[in-house]
């Protein structure tokens, strides 16, 4: 049996998704992009406030389904440009102990959703 995850503290998909999908004790958080679930603006022009914002919302949608950071297992990072791993790597860093950090993978994509720089999801068990 699968439970919709949603909040308002996150943006609202922009397509036929839900934020998250929790199926036993598995969460499923779909792909967050840097956009302000208040005011609906895309935050842009800085690698490091756009990945902020992107953690913030899948913080968000964490903490609806009564999970934290500390229960992510798997990340997947989309970028468009490689050469700002360093920087998005050190906000997302921020948010892990790194002893009990995720398994990971970064991807370098051609475009993304609202044609922004970053976009995140994760697994989690709770």
């Amino acid at each position: 049996m699968k439970k919709i995850i949603n909040t308002p503290n996150a943006p609202a998909p922009i397509g036929p998704y839900n934020q998250a999908v929790l199926t036993g004790n598995t969460l499923y958080i779909s792909g967050q992009i840097p956009m302000d679930a208040k005011t609906g603006d895309l935050i842009q022009g800085d690698i490091k406030k756009e990945t902020r914002q992107s953690m913030e919302n899948l913080k968000a949608i964490l903490t609806e389904a009564g999970a934290s950071f500390s229960d992510v297992v798997k990340a997947t990072i989309f970028v468009k440009d490689m050469h700002q791993f360093a920087q998005i790597n050190e906000v997302y860093g921020a948010y892990f102990d790194s002893a009990t950090a995720p398994a990971r993978e970064t991807v370098e994509v051609a475009n993304l959703p609202k044609f922004v720089n970053v976009e995140i999801s994760m697994i989690a068990v709770l």
